[in-house]
């Protein structure tokens, strides 16, 4: 698995320094925004309006301010690039550990056999926060533009560009210094919890059990669920809503929440059935992987619900600044939109039946098709807003993504799995999961 992971950061780094060559040619061509745009009108201006209505009456100084806008976007694509894929490992990440604590926190006997994966999964959230507070300290310094309202003439009520709306949101939650504080606030609190809850089971290894470190592992284990209930949605809007100021849902934060689950499910699942085969974790068996296969069937389908609610009632109702954020969507990102049907059709005609569920081939099998249609997902909530009709899944996407896969595979593998002894023996409630046996 070391070799493994290696051999993906290292094509991950190639790849993606290929793509930032690229990508500085293209900005540094001044005829490339120009040629582009004639080009690509429909991709530039939609299927709503055509470029040649765009263009009556602009003047020079509006010319110039939409080139300079198109510049920024072309600019914005190797860090939002690498935002996506970042953020999806460290919300699988986050969700191991909080799926982990509502085992704790709820008695639960069946995952016991599973709970050190989980462990060794959460491994990964201090170097996941880390790759995240780069892209987002870069953009407080104004290294990239991937959040528009950082620009601070639109909070001048002089200027020309003053926005009213993003105005009011700078006064109590859109301004850099709070940002800032609580994008390292969100990365901290996770990373201390991880550590709190692994010392704390190590300890319940070592003590046989004792009475007094169970209850230990009970409270943090409430207190994370907490923390990570309302960490999450507040990270959903600080990091990816913010990205399109104007547009806001109430649904977002739980259709958030719910993508960072499925795909830790789904991560839990790959790696204890890779586990059993190597014979690494003899005791997790086909009831275990059914248990974690009904709730990756069970949460894709919630998944589902909340992106057709949200996606619905705003179509319907058509106010203007949250229609436009799907219009955008469906006139230059169709593909992309359409293929977010994997997370659905696939799982349910695949994995509806309960006998699917405990073909390890299948559920190993399902556990990346879910992982990558919520990579796709969360690249259709970032790249529109980030890089506009600039994107492509080219060089800079694919290294980004064999980048955080090898980092990713390699710390937990080697920083959180080799290093747990992978049978809880001192948890009361470990006999109960060796033994356990799913009724239906």
């Amino acid at each position: 698995m070391k070799m493994a992971s290696f051999a993906l950061i290292g094509a991950g780094i190639l790849l993606y320094a290929i793509g930032l060559f690229l990508n500085i040619q293209d900005k540094n061509d001044p005829h490339f925004i120009e040629n582009f745009v004639k080009e690509n009108p429909a991709m530039i201006y939609g299927e709503y309006q055509s470029a040649e209505f765009q263009h009556i009456n602009h003047t020079p100084e509006e010319h110039a301010k939409h080139t300079h806008h198109l510049e920024n976007q072309l600019a914005n694509r190797p860090w939002a690039a690498f935002l996506v894929p970042s953020y999806l490992a460290l919300g699988i990440a986050g969700a191991a550990l909080f799926f982990l604590s509502i085992q704790f926190v709820a008695n639960a006997g069946w995952s016991m056999v599973v709970t050190r994966v989980m462990e060794g999964i959460a491994t990964y959230i201090p170097v996941g926060g880390a790759l995240i507070l780069i892209v987002i300290v870069g953009a407080a310094l104004h290294g990239n533009h991937l959040y528009h309202w950082m620009d601070t003439s639109l909070i001048d009520p002089t200027g020309d560009n003053y926005d009213k709306y993003i105005a009011t949101k700078a006064k109590l939650w859109l301004n850099i210094p709070s940002w800032l504080f609580r994008s390292f606030l969100y990365v901290i609190l996770w990373s201390v919890f991880l550590v709190w809850i692994k010392r704390t089971t190590k300890k319940l290894d070592d003590t046989h059990g004792d009475r007094k470190v169970y209850s230990q592992l009970y409270t943090r284990s409430v207190l994370f669920v907490i923390v990570f209930a309302l960490t999450t949605p507040a990270m959903a809007w600080d990091w990816i809503m913010s990205l399109d100021p104007h547009w806001y849902s109430t649904l977002f934060m739980w259709y958030g929440m719910v993508s960072y689950l499925v795909s830790s499910l789904a991560t839990m699942a790959i790696i204890s059935i890779y586990l059993k085969r190597k014979g690494s974790l003899p005791k997790f068996n086909d009831n275990h992987q059914h248990d974690l296969a009904k709730f990756m069937f069970g949460f894709s389908l919630l998944w589902t619900y909340l992106w057709f609610a949200q996606f619905m009632l705003q179509w319907y109702a058509n106010i203007p600044e949250e229609v436009q954020y799907f219009q955008q969507r469906i006139a230059q990102y169709t593909g992309y939109f359409w293929m977010l049907a994997v997370n659905f059709v696939a799982v349910l005609l695949i994995m509806i039946s309960s006998s699917i569920k405990r073909k390890s081939e299948l559920v190993f099998a399902m556990g990346f098709v879910i992982i990558l249609g919520h990579y796709w997902d969360f690249y259709n909530q970032i790249m529109p807003a980030a890089v506009g009709a600039f994107h492509n899944f080219g060089f800079l996407e694919i290294g980004a993504l064999a980048f955080i896969a090898g980092l990713f595979t390699y710390v937990v593998f080697e920083f959180g799995i080799s290093k747990l002894k992978l049978e809880p023996t001192g948890h009361p409630y470990f006999h109960e999961s060796k033994i356990y046996e799913y009724p239906f």
